[in-house]
């Protein structure tokens, strides 16, 4: 069976930082491209952050330089760390697996407020 379990939210401050996980079972990790998406109320789901097996990365426009995604293979884990957050940063946030097939964990909620 495959799940994809999403921790590390919560409620932080503007300007805070928190670090997501996504951990990994009943698949190859290591053969799988892993992402970030987000989704607020009312709004589509958008990509937050991408890595491929290989290790390349992709951000969407809103994070750069305030996101970082890594993984440990080792682990079957992929990491969000996100630092300098905004309100507008406040989503649910979903690990998403893509290999022959697509995987999606349950969602971790971010909230950022004073």
């Amino acid at each position: 069976q495959v799940q994809l379990v999403e921790s590390g939210g919560g409620l932080v401050q503007p300007g805070g930082s928190l670090r997501l996980s996504c951990a990994a079972s009943g698949i190859f990790f290591g053969s799988y491209a892993m992402g970030w998406y987000r989704q607020a109320p009312g709004k589509q789901r958008e990509l937050v952050a991408s890595i491929t097996s290989g290790g390349l990365t992709n951000y969407g426009d809103s994070v750069k330089g305030r996101f970082t995604i890594s993984r440990d293979n080792a682990k079957n884990t992929v990491y969000l760390e996100m630092n300098s957050l905004k309100s507008d940063d406040t989503a649910a946030y979903y690990c998403n697996g893509q290999w022959n097939r697509v995987y999606w964990g349950q969602g971790t909620q971010v909230t950022v407020s004073s």
